[in-house]
């Protein structure tokens, strides 16, 4: 199996996690909608993350794979001005991942992180693991301690 270094950032921190590896469609539309449905999944609790510039300087944003991110919901959570989405090459260069393979664990740098609060109270969420083609399974509230995140609506 795939090791990523957000695998190893949860092992080192003693997250137990499950692996969902599925076949990656370069194609999709929306390839955490496409994950939920090669896994049979539901899209909601399937979570995709985003890379935003929230006045100039970097955030990612973790939030239902069926939802679209507010910007405007980023900037206050964040308590800035101005989100945009990053540009994919900017985003795989700051994280280390591939765009579609992109997870909030195991950045090449640490950002400030924030997680859509609807999804905290289920037991299990899925995440990309940090690699196309495989998610993590994971309770919400480690995934969010894991990164030192914070929790508000995300969603428009």
């Amino acid at each position: 199996m795939t090791s990523t270094p957000g695998l190893k950032a949860l092992q080192a921190a003693g997250i137990s996690v499950s692996l969902h590896p599925y076949e990656y469609d370069r194609t999709a539309e929306a390839v955490g909608r496409a994950a939920a449905e090669a896994l049979g999944l539901d899209p909601g609790l399937t979570l995709k993350t985003l890379m935003v510039e929230l006045d100039g300087r970097p955030v990612c944003c973790v939030l239902p794979s069926d939802r679209t991110l507010s910007m405007k919901k980023v900037a206050a959570g964040f308590g800035g001005k101005a989100a945009v989405m990053m540009l994919p090459a900017k985003a795989e260069k700051l994280t280390g991942y591939r765009v579609g393979g992109i997870s909030p664990f195991g950045q090449k740098r640490a950002v400030p992180t924030m997680f859509e609060i609807s999804v905290m109270q289920a037991e299990r969420v899925w995440i990309n693991a940090g690699a196309r083609g495989l998610l993590l399974g994971i309770a919400p509230q480690d995934a969010l301690g894991a990164v030192s995140g914070s929790e508000k609506d995300l969603i428009a």
